[in-house]
């Protein structure tokens, strides 16, 4: 069943981390990783139909702006319990399928997920050089079951705005994906 990303608040600060990477077996923390220019956080997991449908255009678009100083981290925090298949051992076949050259970390105790306040895959956060909140929202309008073009619009505009210094757009649009899966409490 699609969810909605919740409503978040613009202006706020970025979330430390520091999580396991399925493919070095070692912890990253976000100081370790991250840029001066900007970071774009995106929470995702591997068995999502509404990411495997942007993830080749996703790999593109990130391969672009990381090529302009601008981080990306995929974040996984589903329950891996209940779906076995967003395993670190399947993280590591996503990104080997994908070529995926930002780090994909797992969130284990789904502490990351609840500190960003997420609620679907994907999800996207985009945060300035001052780890500022300036873009919360969707990839772009297509989804599996639209024939909208897969272009990464809303991310790629949020992030030329940033990296051009102009006012990035309030209007954003929430993303729409699969909900995170939770561990029972």
């Amino acid at each position: 069943m699609a969810a909605e990303g919740n409503k978040i608040e613009l202006g706020s600060k970025i979330v430390e981390f520091n999580l396991l990477n399925p493919k070095t077996k070692q912890f990253t923390a976000l100081n370790d990783i991250k840029s001066n220019k900007g970071n774009v956080i995106i929470i995702m997991c591997n068995h999502c139909p509404y990411v495997i449908h942007i993830m080749q255009k996703l790999v593109e678009v990130s391969n672009k702006y990381q090529q302009l100083g601008i981080n990306f981290v995929g974040i996984n925090s589903n329950d891996i319990i209940a779906y076995p298949e967003d395993s670190p051992e399947n993280m590591i076949d996503f990104i080997e399928k994908y070529n995926i050259h930002f780090p994909y970390l797992f969130d284990e105790t789904q502490e990351i997920a609840r500190k960003y306040d997420a609620a679907c895959t994907p999800d996207f956060y985009v945060y300035n050089q001052n780890d500022i909140l300036v873009y919360h929202g969707r990839f772009d309008s297509a989804r599996p079951k639209n024939d909208d073009a897969i272009t990464g619009k809303d991310l790629s505009d949020a992030l030329d705005a940033m990296i051009e210094g102009r006012e990035i757009n309030k209007n954003q649009y929430p993303s729409i994906g699969c909900s995170i899966k939770w561990k029972d409490s």
